[in-house]
């Protein structure tokens, strides 16, 4: 049955291949049950109700892309996405979470439609290179550091805006133990590095009397704080429009680089270079945030730590289902998530930043008028602590940077459109 549904000869797989790369792709991206709750919980979500939301949004995300596109590529909620959800539109723009998961929701709903109008690989082409890997390196340093921050090791200073914390402080010295870990173990080819590191600083953190024990499994706990609880009409106010459209777009990028990047690595890809099937992956993922935002987590997108998977030998879709149900099971330890402090989870941002800031190696260092948008995008998240206005700046300047150096032909009417809305937002909203 399994060989019939997943197409396992067809693929040169087996059943054991693929729960094998199921379990290997799981370990690289676990850590999201630990790190998503603590981010969406400092936007004033319930622990455990995110957490419920986290493990049941990735296995939704999972089933569909396993049984519906079979393809071996797990989901979650985004790294990045939470951030934003949580630093940038409840923290800093002083919206509701009910009014950000509503946010969520609605680009989820565009995403599909783009998807099944065939509208995605348009808009992907009319976005420029240069501006994907900027948002992508920006999404990184902020995440980067948040994780600082969080740890005591970057604090506010009147005199210079930021500044170095008491790094002898033990958060600070277990948040450099944990990122220096995870380095150490995936030079040494370990699929959860960044897991095992989570539970290592924990675990310390429980011997030196700085957590306190609370258990190891239980029955899940409910997800009622946070269910159905999203504020639709608020995501539709004229303040909301960027951020929607913010989610929408790291999303659509993040899915689309990864999608790529995975089906590379396993062969999956056309004569002409493209993935068939490419709208059921997508569907999958708007699918996934869908669910997520009606439980309660902030966008669900597609992993690229799936590659570890597919080079331990997964193939179909019965990897994604292995990974979903793994997701499904964790939900008994929620105490263990619980547990799990803020600076445990510092090596991981970080080292999620470095991944993200890879792609600047593709960068056309020797053309300005495509280097300067780049830098821009990416060093104006952190500073502006939003991904929003790191994404607005950063169409205007790649838009008047090819505008004023008389290359306006590269300009999409995409782009062009986008950076005058963006403009017009500055200006007046």
């Amino acid at each position: 049955m399994l060989d019939r549904l997943f197409q396992l000869s067809e693929n040169r797989s087996s059943v054991r291949q693929e729960v094998i790369a199921g379990a290997t792709t799981f370990l690289t991206m676990a850590y999201i049950i630990f790190v998503n709750p603590a981010m969406l919980a400092d936007a004033g979500m319930d622990h455990g109700a995110v957490f419920v939301a986290t493990c049941v949004a990735a296995f939704v995300g999972c089933m569909v892309m396993g049984l519906v596109a079979n393809y071996p590529i797990a989901l979650a909620p985004g790294m990045g996405l939470n951030a934003f959800f949580t630093y940038t539109v409840v923290l800093d723009m002083q919206h509701s979470w009910e009014t950000a998961l509503g946010a969520v929701f609605l680009s989820g709903v565009l995403f599909m439609l783009l998807s099944v109008l065939r509208v995605r690989e348009w808009l992907m082409n009319a976005i420029p290179m240069s501006l994907r890997l900027g948002i992508a390196a920006g999404i990184g340093l902020f995440l980067a550091l948040i994780g600082l921050k969080n740890a005591g090791i970057i604090v506010a200073n009147q005199a210079t805006l930021v500044g170095l914390g008491d790094v002898t402080s033990f958060s600070s010295v277990m948040a450099a133990l944990s990122f220096v870990l995870i380095i150490a173990l995936v030079s040494f080819g370990s699929r959860g590095a960044v897991m095992l590191s989570i539970l290592v600083v924990t675990g310390l953190g429980l011997i030196f009397g700085d957590v306190q024990y609370a258990g190891l499994v239980s029955a899940p706990p409910s997800v009622a704080p946070t269910f159905a609880a999203l504020d639709i009409m608020g995501a539709l106010e004229v303040s909301m429009v960027a951020v929607v459209f913010a989610f929408l777009f790291v999303d659509l990028f993040d899915t689309s680089g990864t999608l790529v990047a995975v089906a590379q690595r396993g062969g999956m890809l056309d004569e002409q270079g493209r993935l068939p099937r490419a709208n059921k992956a997508m569907l999958a993922d708007s699918s996934a945030t869908l669910a997520g935002a009606m439980l309660g987590t902030s966008t669900t997108t597609s992993y690229v730590e799936s590659t570890a998977g597919v080079s331990a030998g997964g193939r179909t879709g019965l990897t994604a289902v292995v990974v979903g149900l793994l997701f499904l099971a964790c939900l008994f330890i929620s105490p263990l998530a619980g547990m799990v402090p803020a600076y445990a989870t510092t090596g991981a941002l970080v080292y999620v930043a470095i991944l993200m800031m890879s792609g600047l190696i593709h960068v056309e260092w020797d053309d300005l008028t495509e280097a300067a948008p780049v830098v821009i995008t990416a060093i104006m998240m952190p500073l502006t602590f939003s991904i929003a206005h790191g994404i607005a700046i950063g169409f205007i300047t790649y838009a008047a940077v090819k505008l004023l150096s008389g290359r306006a032909k590269e300009i999409s009417p995409a782009v062009a459109v986008l950076a005058i809305l963006f403009t017009l937002k500055f200006a007046y909203l």
